[in-house]
């Protein structure tokens, strides 16, 4: 799937480095050809967690049945 600027996207694989794991919710804030998204991951607080170069097949687009959580941001699994 194509995402588009400014989509929102859900994580499919954890990335520990960054504090981010499965589920957590980006935006997409920039697109590079041929399957490159730039994706920023936010706090609650709306602090920026990350800024991360991905793939398309490291996100998937939200569903009409995802809901949103919180959880406590922690570098362990």
């Amino acid at each position: 799937m194509r995402h588009k600027l400014l989509d929102c996207v859900v994580l499919v694989k954890d990335i520990p480095e960054s504090g981010l794991r499965v589920g957590d919710l980006g935006m997409v804030v920039a697109i590079y050809e041929p399957d490159g998204l730039e994706v920023e991951f936010t706090k609650a607080s709306g602090e920026t967690q990350a800024v991360l170069t991905l793939t398309e097949a490291d996100v998937r687009p939200t569903k009409a049945d995802d809901i949103i959580s919180v959880r406590p941001l922690s570098l362990r699994a």
